[in-house]
C-alpha cells in the first residue's frame, strides 16, 4: 500500500489573533512649582538649575520663587537661563499642579495649597501634626515623601544620598573641633608616623556609619563600630573591604571604648519614631575632656543621653568637658551637594511621569513608587501615620486598582 502524501494547498491564509496590550498614553506636559523654603535651617532646593534645564527641554513648565536656590548658591539667573520662570509672589508658585519642596509641608503652606495638588517633599513624622494632615486630606492632595521613596532596586535613593553626605561630613566636623582653633584638644584626626592613631567610635552600622568609617579610615584613624545588627556589621566590612573592629551594643564594652576615644559618632536609626538612647550620661561623664561627640541621630531624638539640638550658627555645647555637636539635618550644611543629590532622583522621576501621561499612570506602572505615597487624592495611605493620629487608613493598591 503506497503512503499518502500530505496535501499542501496555496489557499491557506494565516491571520494574527487580536491581543489587547496595555498601551502607554502619549506624554503630558507637567507644570512644576518650586517655593522658597522658610523652614528652620533648610538651605537645600529640590531641583538644581541643570535639572530644570532638562525638564524644560523636554517640554515641561517650571516656575520657581525668587531666591529659592540662594542658600544653595544657585542664583535666579541660573534658573531663568535654564528656562524656568522666576515668580515673586509666593501664592503664585503654589498654583502649580505639582509642588516640589525640600522641607516638609508646614502650617503656613496650607493656605496656598490647591485642591488635588501633587506634593513631593520630605515628611518628618516627629513634627507632623494631625490637624495639618487633615487639612491636606480635605484638599484631596496626593503627597509623596522623600524618605519613603524607593527606586526599582528596592533602596531609598534620597535617604541614601543624604546619609552618605552626613557620614562623610561627620569626620570633617570632628577634625575641625579637635583642632586648637576651636578650643579642641589640638589633636590631628587620623595619625602620623610614630604617633598612635586617633580613636573613633561609631554607634550604628548603617550608611551614615559606613561613610563615617570610610572617611576616618582614610585619614588614618582607628575605628570601632557598634551595632546590634550583625548583618549590618558584616555588610559594612564587605563594603569597606577590610576587617574592622566591630561589636554588638553591650553597655560595658561600649563604656570602655568611649572612655578612651577622641571622637564618638551616634548614627543609630531606630525603626520606631524615636532613636533608642544607648549612651548614658554616666558614660559621657567618663569620656576624656576635649573629646568630640557628634549625634547624627538627633533628627530622631538622639542616641546620647546628653544630646540637645543645636543650630548651624551655634553648633556645639560643652558637657563634662566633652564637645557636643548635635545639629539636625547635617546635609543642609552642604546644601549644594545635597540639592544636586535630591535633584538626581527627582528629575528622572518627573520626566518619567511626563512620559507616562501623568503621575497617576506612573504609579500604576511602577509599583515600587507606591511606598513613598502617604496621601493619595486625600486618602491616607501610610499605615504608621494613620495609627499615630488615629485617622482612617486606606490601602493604596486597592485605591489605585479601583480607579483604573
Amino acid at each position: 500500500m503506497s503512503q499518502q502524501k500530505p496535501i499542501i494547498s496555496t489557499s491557506f491564509s494565516y491571520e494574527t489573533l487580536e491581543e489587547t496590550l496595555d498601551v502607554k498614553p502619549s506624554g503630558t506636559q507637567l507644570h512644576i512649582g518650586i517655593p522658597k523654603e522658610t523652614a528652620f535651617q533648610e538651605n537645600r532646593v529640590a531641583l538644581s538649575p541643570d535639572a530644570v534645564g532638562v525638564l524644560v527641554s523636554n517640554g515641561h513648565n517650571v516656575m520657581i520663587e525668587h531666591n529659592a536656590g540662594e542658600a544653595a548658591h544657585y542664583r535666579d539667573r541660573d534658573y531663568s537661563e535654564a528656562g524656568a520662570r522666576i515668580v515673586y509672589d509666593r501664592a503664585e508658585v503654589y498654583k502649580a499642579p505639582i509642588l516640589v519642596k525640600s522641607a516638609p509641608v508646614v502650617d503656613e503652606d496650607i493656605v496656598h495649597l490647591q485642591h488635588g495638588q501633587l506634593i513631593i517633599s520630605p515628611v518628618h513624622p516627629s513634627i507632623m501634626k494631625a490637624a495639618l494632615l487633615q487639612k491636606m486630606m480635605d484638599k484631596k492632595i496626593t503627597a509623596l515623601a522623600f524618605e519613603n521613596l524607593k527606586d526599582d532596586s528596592g533602596t531609598y535613593p534620597i535617604v541614601r544620598s543624604m546619609s552618605e553626605i552626613a557620614g562623610s561630613a561627620v569626620m570633617l566636623i570632628a577634625a575641625q573641633y579637635l583642632g586648637s582653633a576651636n578650643h579642641g584638644k589640638g589633636v590631628l584626626l587620623g595619625g602620623i608616623s610614630g604617633i598612635p592613631p586617633t580613636k573613633v567610635v561609631i554607634i550604628g552600622g548603617g550608611i551614615v556609619g559606613e561613610y563615617a568609617a570610610r572617611a576616618a579610615l582614610a585619614l588614618g584613624a582607628s575605628v570601632k563600630i557598634f551595632d546590634n545588627s550583625v548583618y549590618k556589621l558584616k555588610r559594612l566590612q564587605e563594603n569597606i573591604g577590610q576587617r574592622l573592629w566591630t561589636s554588638v551594643i553591650e553597655p560595658r564594652i561600649l563604656a570602655k571604648q568611649l572612655k578612651t576615644c577622641e571622637v564618638a559618632v551616634g548614627s543609630l536609626y531606630g525603626s520606631g519614631a524615636r532613636t533608642p538612647v544607648v549612651v548614658t550620661e554616666e558614660m559621657v561623664s567618663n569620656m576624656r575632656p576635649g573629646s568630640v561627640v557628634i549625634d547624627v541621630s538627633i533628627d530622631r531624638g538622639g542616641c546620647f543621653e546628653t544630646a540637645e539640638i543645636t543650630t548651624h550658627e551655634q553648633p556645639i555645647f560643652m558637657k563634662y568637658g566633652v564637645i557636643h555637636y548635635c545639629v539636625p539635618n547635617i546635609p543642609s550644611g552642604f546644601a549644594r551637594t545635597a540639592s544636586q543629590a535630591i535633584s538626581n532622583v527627582l528629575m528622572p522621576l518627573l520626566l518619567e511621569a511626563g512620559n507616562e501621561g501623568g503621575f497617576e499612570n506612573l504609579v500604576w506602572h511602577k509599583v515600587h513608587l507606591r511606598s513613598g505615597i502617604y496621601l493619595f487624592k486625600g486618602a491616607l495611605t501610610n499605615f504608621h501615620l494613620s495609627q499615630r493620629f488615629d485617622l482612617k487608613y486606606t490601602d493604596l493598591n486597592l485605591l489605585i486598582a479601583s480607579q483604573r
